[in-house]
């Protein structure tokens, strides 16, 4: 028996597909890259957003079109969850579906789908239960490939936010049990990570369910105490403001496995937008943040996110966004224009921003943040630093060998990439210092720093 599994959408969708594949692999059920080999074809949904849920909607069509009558179609993930009739209806080939949380019970569910079961029942199946059970024990695991690895510690969130649609399908924060996320980082470190991604919803809320909000320090310093030194990178992603606790940065200060980044979203500088959008509007709390951050980790790159074009956003407004961006002086800068989600609370807000004008403040906010990464990065011309490799290419004019690998400033798939040109033969998930040469808005470029030891591998 064969599975073709698709991921859409984010890293913690990636966890929860690595978690159901290593169930099939070992009900026997071989990986296959093509659609019309396998036995069962699964998307892992996203639908967070309307172009994420019509990009899954639009997958799950296609493999429905060429589907046997003796393959199943299987609907998994935050789509499914959220949109459960409107994935029945626009993919009708879809046989099963399969929540959130019940990524664990995918064997179930294909035994319920050979038994004949109907979607009605199905459906009905797949958003009732408990979810508790995949919180309990570490979640199983394939091999690491390229050295890097997510790991998540909770699902769910507990933010009021206006724009976002989490809450409605992911429910209320669910924190993973201390010892079951260290043993999970264990097992990753021991199938070869180098680097482990924290992510989760809201991972300063860690805890908080519990009654102990503010363990989150208490769970990296176990990480780092109870793994080895093949574990060189522990990084940490979605950071909620006025979550940052002193203690929290004494720890990411003290440890020498924990990186000195931090991504935290703030979706907005303007504090009447903020407000609009249920979310901090003390700017001067940030600003705190910031301060001990820098003087507790000199080295540290802050990454941030932005929504533009939020319903009620002036010109005024959107300049106080220009001005909290040129204050701050973000390391790195993510933006989106606002999406009116379906059943939240923004949607219906008044005066809404015409895409043109979203469009036109996202260019505006780019341009000034892409000025302030190129100072950044400029800044790192001469110095040592480590990174990690990604993978190689070439370059287009030359067609010289070309290695991509990242630093500790760069998160994967999200951030930019330090370029070595001229190197090749590395193993993805492969260590080395290199001297950085060169910078441009969102990458920089590199030579090995110690060139004998590369010199056999160079072109």
């Amino acid at each position: 028996m064969k599975y073709h599994l698709i991921t859409m959408g984010c890293p913690k969708n990636e966890v929860d597909s690595e978690g159901m594949e290593m169930l099939l692999r070992g009900a026997d059920y071989a990986a296959t890259d093509n659609p019309e080999d396998a036995d069962v074809l699964i998307v892992n949904t996203c639908g967070f957003l309307e172009v994420a849920k019509d990009e899954s909607i639009g997958m799950l069509q296609a493999l429905g079109e060429g589907k046997r009558r003796d393959q199943l179609l299987i609907a998994a993930g935050c789509l499914a969850q959220r949109n459960s009739d409107d994935v029945l209806q626009l993919a009708p080939a879809v046989d099963g579906l399969l929540g959130t949380r019940r990524w664990m019970e995918v064997l179930t569910l294909i035994r319920r789908l050979r038994g004949g079961e109907n979607k009605r029942q199905l459906q009905k199946y797949s958003l009732l239960g408990d979810p508790e059970e995949e919180f309990l024990q570490p979640i199983p695991r394939p091999p690491v490939a390229g050295g890097s690895a997510y790991l998540k510690i909770s699902d769910g969130c507990n933010a009021p936010c206006a724009f976002c649609t989490i809450p409605s399908f992911k429910g209320k924060l669910r924190s993973r049990p201390l010892d079951a996320v260290v043993d999970e980082a264990r097992a990753l470190v021991a199938a070869g990570a180098r680097e482990l991604v924290v992510v989760a919803q809201d991972s300063t809320d860690y805890g908080r369910d519990w009654g102990e909000p503010d363990s989150l320090p208490r769970l990296l310093s176990a990480i780092c105490s109870r793994t080895d030194d093949n574990l060189r990178w522990l990084r940490l992603m979605y950071a909620y403001p006025g979550h940052v606790s002193d203690a929290l940065i004494e720890v990411m200060a003290a440890q020498p496995k924990i990186v000195p980044y931090l991504d935290m979203p703030l979706q907005h500088g303007d504090p009447r937008t903020l407000r609009r959008m249920r979310r901090p509007s003390n700017l001067e709390m940030v600003y705190d943040h910031i301060h001990k951050l820098r003087a507790a980790m000199p080295d540290i790159a802050l990454r941030t996110t932005f929504i533009v074009g939020y319903p009620g956003e002036t010109e005024e407004e959107f300049q106080g966004l220009l001005d909290f961006v040129r204050a701050i002086e973000f390391d790195k800068v993510g933006a989106f224009p606002f999406s009116a989600e379906p059943g939240t609370p923004a949607a219906a807000l008044p005066d809404q921003i015409p895409a043109d004008v979203q469009e036109e403040r996202y260019g505006r906010l780019m341009e000034v943040q892409q000025q302030i990464s190129l100072a950044k990065n400029q800044a790192l011309v001469g110095r040592p630093l480590e990174i990690l490799v990604e993978g190689e290419g070439e370059l287009a004019d030359s067609g010289e060998p070309l290695l991509l690998g990242r630093s500790y400033r760069d998160a994967p798939e999200v951030d930019g990439l330090v370029l070595v040109p001229g190197l090749s033969g590395l193993p993805a998930g492969a260590m080395f210092q290199v001297y950085i040469t060169g910078a441009m808005e969102y990458d920089l470029v590199g030579e090995p720093l110690i060139d004998e030891t590369f010199s056999s591998r160079k072109a």
